[in-house]
């Protein structure tokens, strides 16, 4: 495998869109990838706040008229998993979209390179997170932060989960996309499903966030995981051209925004 600071990357800063908009970007640059185009590394924020569900997640987890009521986006990720709440401040997403040929091919191994970066972007904030090494049992498996912690993917900091990362492989391009916890809303992220009995305590003993940890403003916690991505691939900054931005939009209509993918229950391969 050549080494990644070899191939061309470019580095999209914090983009702020909605939930769908967000998740066809994603596609849009798995596809760019795998067509010889640059690899991507962004980094995104939801607006408004969006509770994306697990590719195999039953529509009937949610609280949809809560959902609606609070201006709350909901959006089908192409990941398994459970569902998380991004809330337009307290959660930093990023994703890392390259050809399947240049990563590895065992999950673990391509977990461990792709997260590299992550964890420098804590310490580099001051925040001691690793991989999680004590497994914890799940307390309420519609919720991606309350089920059962995994060392390949979940990051811990007090023993608590701090950042959740998922992959989907397609045959010619591997998304890595995941989620940095800036501020927990334990209330705000338990309202969004239907039939949680969890309570806020019982939430905030397994989830916690970077600014509990650090004085760090959520600016420079963006910044420091842009410095550490763009200096991990040695990427060019870069942003969506008018043709992916346009694929993207009509992705996002075609597939994101409709009930048929959100509130259906779909079945095929992902990777949490």
């Amino acid at each position: 495998m050549t080494t990644l600071a070899d191939r061309d990357w470019r580095l999209i800063a914090e983009d702020t869109r909605d939930g769908a908009t967000n998740m066809a970007l994603d596609e849009i640059a798995a596809e760019t990838a795998a067509a010889g185009g640059p690899r991507t590394l962004r980094i995104y924020r939801w607006d408004p706040s969006t509770l994306s569900l697990g590719y195999h997640q039953k529509p009937e987890t949610v609280d949809w008229e809560f959902c609606d009521r609070e201006d709350i986006d909901v959006v089908r990720r192409q990941t398994g998993g459970g569902g998380i709440y991004h809330d337009s401040y307290g959660d930093i997403s990023y994703s890392i979209v390259a050809p399947a040929a240049e990563l590895p091919s065992d999950l673990m191994e391509c977990y461990e390179l792709l997260c590299e970066p992550i964890l420098e972007a804590f310490s580099r904030m001051g925040v001691e997170a690793t991989f999680a090494e004590e497994s914890r049992p799940a307390i309420y498996e519609p919720a991606c932060y309350l089920r059962a912690l995994h060392p390949a993917h979940d990051v811990v900091a007090g023993g608590k989960k701090v950042s959740g990362n998922a992959q989907y492989r397609r045959r010619d391009a591997v998304v890595q996309h995941g989620s940095l916890t800036y501020l927990v809303d334990a209330d705000r992220h338990l309202a969004v499903f239907d039939d949680s009995e969890v309570s806020s305590e019982a939430f905030r003993e397994r989830v916690t966030g970077i600014d509990e940890y650090t004085d760090v403003e959520r600016s420079g916690a963006v910044a420091a995981l842009a410095d550490t991505l763009g200096e991990w691939a040695d990427a060019d900054p870069g942003r969506w051209n008018d043709g992916e931005l346009s694929r993207a939009r009509e992705r996002a209509k075609e597939k994101y925004t409709t009930d048929a993918w959100n509130r259906g229950r779909t079945s095929g391969r992902a990777t949490r």
